[in-house]
């Protein structure tokens, strides 16, 4: 870790994730829109910190799939492609599945899911009241909630930045009915619970399903195909 101090104290590692979070959100939130260039002096102006830990951020957030870089350009905000989204979904079938059966095992073996269940109730409570911020914040806990459960670091290490590409997905689309979501993940998280793997295999393939259809039909509209 690097002992470098900046910004309050804080080690320049600290304040790269800090920055990496911040362009992050500032992405899938539509602040930066895709191609636009990123300037490690305009962002370490507007974050108040050094450029140091804005040029480690970048690299993170090239990783994750969130920044290209190229000799001419530097860095600049990913053009997300309907190929790209269709391998996210891909990819999600495949470890998501598997999450939601090692997740079921994990309870059968007398894991406990409190906080799975306490992220289920602030689902619903966001449902009720049409709280959209609210509702993709707790899907997107839901989501990892059950990949920390499945108690494999190698999935969670995986998962992380997909996780993230996801809200980045679903931000560009329109919402899904919030109680038809609700009620999948709620689905979901009850045979978790019960320790039923075949059944949570099933529910997270059919959850991820019913949310592709719907995101390449509006993506089709506008991203271009690869």
């Amino acid at each position: 870790m690097s002992t470098d101090r900046a910004h309050g104290g804080e080690s320049t590692t600290s304040m790269s994730q800090v920055a990496a979070h911040a362009i992050r959100e500032g992405i899938i939130e539509g602040r930066y829109p895709p191609s636009s260039r990123l300037r490690e002096r305009d962002l370490s102006e507007n974050l108040q910190m050094s450029r140091i830990p804005v040029r480690e951020a970048l690299r993170q957030l090239e990783v994750e799939g969130f920044v290209t870089t190229s000799p001419n350009r530097g860095a600049v905000v990913t053009q997300l492609t309907v190929r790209d989204v269709v391998e996210l979904f891909d990819l999600r079938v495949s470890l998501e599945v598997l999450a939601a059966r090692q997740a079921a095992l994990a309870s059968a073996g007398g894991r406990a899911g409190d906080k799975l269940q306490q992220i289920v109730v602030a689902a619903l409570r966001a449902t009720r009241s049409g709280d959209v911020v609210a509702i993709r914040q707790t899907n997107t806990e839901i989501h990892a909630e059950i990949v920390a459960m499945a108690g494999n670091s190698l999935l969670a290490t995986t998962m992380a930045p997909l996780l993230g590409r996801m809200r980045w997905v679903f931000a560009l689309t329109a919402d899904r009915d919030p109680e038809v979501e609700y009620a999948e993940h709620r689905a979901l998280c009850d045979a978790i619970y019960a320790g039923n793997p075949d059944l949570a295999g099933a529910l997270a393939l059919a959850h991820i399903e019913h949310g592709r259809a719907p995101s390449l039909e509006g993506l089709t509209k506008v991203l271009p195909a690869s």
